[in-house]
């Protein structure tokens, strides 16, 4: 085994090029998922390249390099459409796991339960790839392809995730569901997007994770959502089956199908309430 540790994104996608290597970062998912076996090829680690650190604003939106880690993000002042980020970033195992691994990381596993994937949808991410011949940019929900699978060629790396410009009067919030508190494995997840103007609401965006393949948004719910009064998220009945007939939700040691769909629609509901804008003008 070689450890390769480059200085610069041009001499990462050159050695990526050369042989096939295991691209790490925090390695929080790699490591595990090697179980009692050893690691057996090269590891290229991404983690020193001055490309890949930091979260800017752009002209176009906001930049996070693929090296940023969780606590990185948590730590960075960022507008409110980026609080449900914040909250789910939170519920990434423990602080120690927080400071070592990437949210691009959390992406390129693609486990269902993934707890970045559904605020990242919620916030139309794109992923920006590239190798020494190309780059490309794709979005989110066109990047992860299946459980455990991605849209990433053998000579490609990930480089950032792509936020669009945020409107104004941007809000948002994530919650998850365990079997406890801390440290566990999501039964559902929700996180939600609003942007409201004059007490309504322009545009929704709803992203449920762990009750499907892959984490999927909630078009018809959103459709439903926009140009509503924000009051109307008070109402408990707002969120209907047919609001959820995109998800294909499975059962297993956390929770049956059914129980899922009915989790989903009380965290919806608790989830459009947290990220309503605050304030007697809502916005």
């Amino acid at each position: 085994m070689t450890y390769l540790e480059p200085k610069t994104l041009d001499h990462a996608l050159e050695m990526l090029g050369q042989s096939r290597v295991s691209l790490i970062a925090g390695g929080t998912d790699f490591f595990p998922s090697m179980g009692e076996g050893a690691v057996t090829g090269d590891l290229l680690d991404l983690t020193r390249i001055a490309e890949l650190q930091g979260i800017t604003e752009t002209k176009q939106g906001w930049r996070i390099g693929a090296a940023v880690t969780w606590s990185n993000l948590i730590n960075t002042k960022l507008p409110p459409a980026f609080d449900g980020l914040k909250q789910a970033a939170c519920e990434v195992g423990s602080v120690q796991i927080q400071n070592a691994a990437t949210v691009v990381g959390n992406l390129c596993n693609a486990s269902p339960a993934a707890d970045g994937v559904p605020p990242l949808l919620a916030l139309d991410a794109e992923i920006e790839i590239a190798s020494s011949t190309s780059s490309r940019q794709i979005k989110l929900s066109d990047f992860i392809t299946g459980v455990r699978q991605i849209d990433l060629n053998t000579n490609e790396l990930v480089t950032a995730i792509h936020i669009p410009a945020i409107e104004k009067g941007t809000t948002s919030a994530f919650i998850k569901l365990g079997s406890r508190r801390y440290l566990v494995i999501s039964i559902a997840m929700v996180a939600v997007v609003l942007s409201c103007e004059k007490g309504r609401i322009t545009r929704a965006r709803v992203a449920v994770g762990a009750c499907s393949a892959i984490a999927t948004r909630l078009f018809a719910l959103e459709k439903a959502l926009e140009g509503a009064q924000i009051d109307t998220l008070k109402n408990d009945a707002l969120v209907t089956d047919q609001h959820l007939a995109e998800l294909n939700p499975l059962s297993d040691i956390r929770g049956s199908a059914e129980y899922r769909v009915e989790a989903v629609k009380e965290l919806c509901h608790r989830t459009l309430l947290q990220a309503a804008p605050k304030g007697t003008d809502h916005g």
